[in-house]
């Protein structure tokens, strides 16, 4: 007789413990909470990749409408003739960005060649793969000469988890690059 009741307390123990289980398996309680909080980690990485990759091409495209405005201003001979320092090209650019950039980190190469096809091809690197300044020149031209103006800017990475190949500097930042070829226009410089 005993040993029929232990038999039955285990036989109720399972149960209860089957009736435990069975009710948290189909308890849809908090299972909302568990996913969101299983997925708002990756959605919120994904959302501020999209963000500031988004930022990053707004930002590109000023620079360059800037950049663009500006080797006009070279081609046409409005900055020989008022005797522009690279400084004010700099602030002329980083007025036409809206805020965007920092202006002091706006780094210009202008230089003149005989011909085209002696112009540079590639950024300027350091043995750290950063943008070497060492050799940048401003010099404008005259009238018909064959000026390349590079401008660079180091835009800052933050979010760059899911895209290692946005990075293309070694601290981890994106160089910004607008370059424009050409020839200046047959312009006056006021001199005689």
């Amino acid at each position: 007789m005993q040993n029929q009741h232990q038999v039955k307390k285990v036989h109720e123990r399972r149960i209860f413990g089957l009736r435990i289980i069975n009710r948290f398996r189909k308890s849809e309680d908090g299972v909302a909470a568990i996913e969101f909080g299983m997925l708002v980690l990756p959605f919120l990485m994904l959302l501020f990749a999209i963000i500031e990759t988004a930022l990053g091409f707004f930002a590109g495209q000023v620079f360059e409408a800037g950049v663009d405005t500006v080797g006009r201003r070279i081609r046409t001979g409005q900055v020989k003739s008022a005797d522009v320092t690279v400084n004010d090209v700099r602030n002329d650019i980083c007025s036409r960005t809206w805020g965007l950039l920092t202006c002091n980190d706006i780094k210009i190469d202008v230089r003149t060649f005989t011909a085209f096809p002696d112009t540079p091809l590639t950024t300027p690197r350091d043995s750290d793969n950063n943008l070497d300044v060492s050799g940048f020149q401003f010099e404008t031209g005259d009238a018909g000469s064959i000026v390349v103006m590079r401008v660079y800017y180091e835009w800052p990475v933050f979010f760059d988890y899911l895209w290692q190949a946005s990075n293309n500097l070694s601290n981890g930042g994106r160089l910004m690059v607008a370059t424009m070829a050409f020839k200046n226009e047959p312009f006056s410089t006021g001199v005689n």
